[in-house]
C-alpha cells in the first residue's frame, strides 16, 4: 500500500522487501535493478509499482490481446495506439468508443467508485478530439435480497447517474446481472461513444523538442494514490483500508474541461494530450514520451495542487479526477492559457519535451526521479508473461450433466411468473429512471426500444447502435464458446435494431491470472472472441483487462464484456423490439432445439450451476444476422427482439409490454420439452412480427433458413397453447415492479 511510505528519501533504503510492499515481485525489482543499471529510490520504485502494475501493464494478458483480431477497412487508428477506437462512419466522421472497468474502487467507495468510472471513460473520448454522445454499462453484483447487494446497487447506479446527468452525456444502455459469485467483488464496467471529424484527432504523443508541457484541468490531491496497484489484488477485508485509492469526481469540472479541450484542440495549438487515469502524472508522461519516442523534463513543484506538502511519488501517482497532459507547440503558450483562464481551470506549464527518452522529474530543482519512458510502458520494458493454465476442474459436473434427470414443471405459467420477476430478467426501470436518456436529444430509441440503443449523428440521416452484453454463465460454461455468444448476441442486438455491426471494444473481467484454472477461462476466452470477431468483421480496437475478480471461495464468473457498436445509414431503418397492432403474425426465426443448458431457468428455478453452454454454431448465426437485416432493409417486418435469457416466453412478453399488446401462441414442436421450447436459450433466435400482407414475401425472404409462424398479436391477453394465462397489464406489472419491490425494504427510491 503505498501511502503507508512517509519516509524521506534521504534515509530509507530500498530492498526487494520494498519492492514486494508496493506490489513488485522479486524478479521484478531485480529486472528493475538491471534496466536502470542501479538501485531505484523510493520514488522512482513508485512509478515502477504502478507502470507495472496489471491495471496499467497487462503483464499477463497482453501476449494473447495481440492475437485478437485488430484490423478492419473501417479503422481509423491502429488498435492500441490510442485512447479508443476509432471507425469510419463516412461523410467525413469516425466514431471512437471504449469499455473499462471500475471494479475495485465501487466495491469499496460505490459512489465515487462508479461516478469516477464514468468520467474517466469519458474523458478517453474527448481526449482524442471527439465529443461524447452517449454512454452504456455493464454491471454485476451479487444476490438482490442481501442488504451488502442494495447498498452497492444503489450507490452505483447513484455514481453513475449523477456523473452522466451532471456532465450532460445521455446514458441510453447497458445491462446488469445479479449472481453470489458478485457478492464481495461488483463489477461496474462504463463505455463510451463520441463522434470526430477525420482529420481533427488528436494523438496521445509527445513530439517536438522544446514543446512545452501543460498540466490541464482540476487540482492533484491524495485521492486514487495507488489506485492501479489497488485494482491489480485481490479484494479482502483490508482493502477497506485503502479507501484513499478511490478518486474523488467532479462532473462538472470535467464538463468544464471537455469544453475547454475541444476548444483548445481547434486552435492548431495542441501536439498531443493524454488523460490522467490510471497511475495519474507518471503514467501520461511515460505512454506520450515513449510513443513519440521522447523525453521530459517536468517541474512536479509547478502542478496544481489542492493540498500542500505532497510527496514526489504523491504527486506523480495521485489519480485525482478531471485531468489532461496536453503538449503544446512552442509559440502558442498563451492560446491555450487564455482558454483554460476563460473556462476558469488550472493551466500550468510543469515541463517541457526531450530527446533522450528520458523521464525527469523535478522538485524545487533536486532531481526526484530519473526514469527511461520506454521501460516503464505497456509495449515497452513492461513485464510479459504467459502464465499456466489447465481446464477447470468443475468441467467434469458440465460433462456429467444430464437433462433427462430435470423433471418438466407441471404448471409453465407459474414458471414463467418466477421467470420475469428474477432480478436479472425483470425490468431495469429503477435503475433507468435514475440516468438522463435524453439530454443532448440524440438517442431515437427513448420513447420505442430497440435491442440497441440507437443515437443520432447530429448533422446527419446517420445513427450509431451502440450495447453491451455478455451472459457469464454460458462463458463459466465454456469460455470459448461462452464468449463467442457473447459477440454474437452483441451483433445480433445491432441487426435487430436495423444497423451494421462494425467494431468491439472489450472488458475482460476475470479472477486471479496466477491461478492456472482461471487464466485457462482467460485464455480460451480470448481464442472465442478472435474467432467471432473474424467472422463478424468487427475488429477490437481496445478495451481492458481486469484480473483480481475474486469472492473468498474463488473467482467471479469469467465475464468477458463486449462493448460493440455499428452504424445506421439512415435512421429511417431503424427496427424497434415492441408488437405494434392486434391481428400481426408472430413467426420465430431460427430453430428451436431440446436445450435448457446453462438457462435462467435451469439455474434459477431447479438450482442447477453446472450444465453445458446453450447451442451455438457460428454459421448459422451469420446467416439468421443476414436475413434478419435484408428483412429489416426491404421493409418485411414490424417488429425484431432476439431470443437471450428466459428463453422465447420472455421474449414474446417484453415485445408486447411497451404497447400492452398480447400474444396467441402455440409451440409448433411437440418433440421438444415444454420447458425447454418455452424458457430455453439455445442462440440464433429472433422472434419479429409481420404484417398478414407481407407473411409470404418474409417467408421468401427466409427461403430454407428455419423459421415457426408462432400465432398472432392479440390486444390484451397472454394465451400460450390455448390456455389464458391473463392480461398482459398484469404481467408487465410483475415485470416492471420486481427490483423496486425488492429494493423498497432497505433503500429509498
Amino acid at each position: 500500500m503505498v501511502r503507508n511510505f512517509a519516509v524521506s528519501r534521504m534515509i530509507m533504503e530500498i530492498t526487494v522487501k520494498t519492492a514486494e510492499q508496493l506490489r513488485l515481485t522479486a524478479e521484478e525489482f531485480e529486472l528493475i535493478c538491471e534496466k536502470l543499471g542501479r538501485t531505484p529510490n523510493f520514488t522512482e520504485l513508485c512509478a515502477f509499482s504502478a507502470m507495472w502494475s496489471e491495471h496499467c501493464s497487462y503483464k499477463n494478458s497482453i501476449l494473447w490481446l495481440k492475437t485478437l483480431p485488430r484490423e478492419g477497412k473501417k479503422m481509423l487508428v491502429k488498435a492500441g495506439d490510442e485512447n479508443a477506437g476509432l471507425m469510419d462512419i463516412g461523410d467525413g466522421l469516425g466514431v471512437v468508443f471504449k469499455i473499462e472497468s471500475h471494479n475495485h474502487p465501487s466495491a469499496i467507495e460505490p459512489f465515487q467508485g462508479a461516478a469516477t468510472g464514468v468520467g474517466g471513460i469519458h474523458r478517453d473520448i474527448f481526449t482524442m478530439g471527439a465529443r461524447p454522445i452517449a454512454s452504456l454499462n455493464s454491471l454485476r453484483f451479487g444476490k438482490l435480497s442481501d442488504p451488502k447487494t442494495q447498498h452497492l446497487l444503489a450507490g452505483v447506479v447513484h455514481g453513475i447517474g449523477h456523473y452522466g446527468n451532471c456532465f450532460g452525456v445521455p446514458t441510453v444502455g447497458g445491462e446488469i446481472y445479479f449472481d453470489e459469485c458478485y457478492h464481495t467483488n461488483p463489477l461496474v464496467n462504463a463505455m463510451s461513444v463520441g463522434i470526430v471529424k477525420k482529420g481533427k484527432t488528436v494523438s496521445a504523443t509527445a513530439l517536438g523538442a522544446g514543446n512545452p508541457v501543460f498540466f490541464v484541468g482540476s487540482a492533484t490531491g491524495k485521492d486514487g494514490i495507488g489506485g492501479a496497484s489497488f485494482a491489480s489484488a485481490n479484494i479482502t477485508k483490508e482493502s477497506v483500508e485503502e479507501l484513499p485509492a478511490v478518486q474523488v469526481g467532479d462532473p462538472f469540472q470535467e464538463k468544464k474541461l471537455l469544453e475547454a479541450c475541444l476548444e483548445v484542440i481547434a486552435t492548431g495549438a495542441v501536439v498531443g494530450m493524454q488523460d490522467m487515469g490510471a497511475a495519474g502524472i507518471i503514467c501520461s508522461t511515460a505512454e506520450m514520451s515513449a510513443k513519440g519516442e521522447m523525453g521530459m523534463r517536468i517541474d512536479l513543484d509547478k502542478v496544481p495542487t489542492r493540498q500542500s506538502g505532497m510527496k514526489p511519488w504523491e504527486l506523480l501517482l495521485s489519480e485525482s479526477q478531471e485531468r489532461m497532459l496536453m503538449v503544446v507547440e512552442k509559440g502558442k503558450e498563451k492560446k491555450v492559457l487564455d482558454i483554460f483562464e476563460k473556462w476558469d481551470l488550472p493551466c500550468s506549464n510543469i515541463g517541457e519535451v526531450t530527446t533522450d527518452k528520458m523521464l525527469r522529474f523535478y522538485v524545487d530543482g533536486h532531481l526526484e526521479a530519473d526514469l527511461p519512458a520506454y521501460e516503464l510502458v505497456l509495449g515497452g520494458g513492461a513485464p510479459q508473461y504467459t502464465r499456466e493454465y489447465r481446464e477447470p476442474a468443475y468441467f467434469s459436473k458440465i460433462r456429467s450433466f444430464d437433462s433427462g434427470k430435470i423433471l418438466v414443471p407441471p404448471n409453465l405459467k407459474a414458471t414463467a411468473e418466477s421467470l420475469l420477476e428474477l432480478p436479472s430478467i425483470a425490468s431495469k426501470r429503477w435503475i433507468s429512471f435514475q440516468y438522463d436518456s435524453t439530454v443532448g436529444a440524440a438517442n431515437v430509441c427513448t420513447n420505442e426500444p430497440s435491442d440497441a440503443a440507437i443515437v443520432l449523428v447530429k448533422g446527419t440521416s446517420k445513427a450509431i447502435a451502440m450495447t453491451t452484453d455478455c451472459n457469464s454463465r454460458y462463458v463459466l460454461a465454456d469460455p470459448y464458446y461462452g464468449t463467442m455468444i457473447a459477440v454474437a448476441e452483441s451483433a445480433r442486438n445491432i441487426v435487430c435494431s436495423g444497423g451494421a455491426p462494425l467494431g468491439v471494444t472489450n472488458c475482460l473481467n476475470f479472477g486471479n491470472p496466477y491461478q492456472p484454472e482461471v487464466y485457462y477461462q482467460f485464455v480460451h476466452a480470448i481464442k472465442g472472441m478472435g474467432e467471432a470477431c473474424l467472422k463478424f468483421d468487427t475488429p477490437v480496437t481496445g478495451g481492458n483487462v481486469s484480473f483480481y475478480n475474486q469472492h473468498p471461495e474463488g473467482a467471479v464468473y469469467p465475464t468477458p464484456t463486449i462493448g460493440m457498436v455499428g452504424l445506421l445509414e439512415d435512421v429511417k431503418d431503424k427496427m424497434t423490439l415492441s408488437f405494434k397492432q392486434a391481428g400481426d403474425v408472430i413467426v420465430l426465426v431460427g430453430q428451436s432445439r431440446d436445450d435448457i443448458h446453462s438457462s435462467a431457468y435451469l439455474y434459477a428455478i431447479h438450482g442447477v450451476e453446472y450444465s453445458p453452454a446453450p447451442h451455438f454454431d457460428l454459421a448459422e448465426e451469420l446467416q439468421l444476422q443476414a436475413k434478419i437485416s435484408r428483412s429489416i432493409k426491404e421493409n418485411l417486418i414490424e417488429s425484431a427482439h432476439d431470443v437471450s435469457e428466459g428463453g422465447l416466453f420472455v421474449t414474446l412478453a417484453e415485445c408486447g409490454f411497451h404497447r400492452e399488446l398480447g400474444f396467441d401462441v402455440h409451440a409448433r414442436n411437440n418433440n421438444i420439452r415444454a420447458d425447454a421450447y418455452w424458457f430455453g436459450e439455445s442462440q440464433s433466435r429472433v422472434v419479429v412480427s409481420v404484417k398478414k400482407g407481407k407473411l409470404e414475401a418474409l417467408k421468401k425472404e427466409l427461403g430454407d433458413f428455419p423459421y415457426e409462424i408462432l400465432g398472432e398479436v392479440s390486444s390484451s391477453a397472454l394465451l400460450v397453447n390455448g390456455e389464458n394465462w391473463g392480461p398482459v397489464r398484469q404481467w408487465k406489472t410483475r415485470y416492471d415492479t420486481a427490483i423496486e419491490k425488492e429494493m423498497e425494504s432497505t433503500v429509498e427510491i
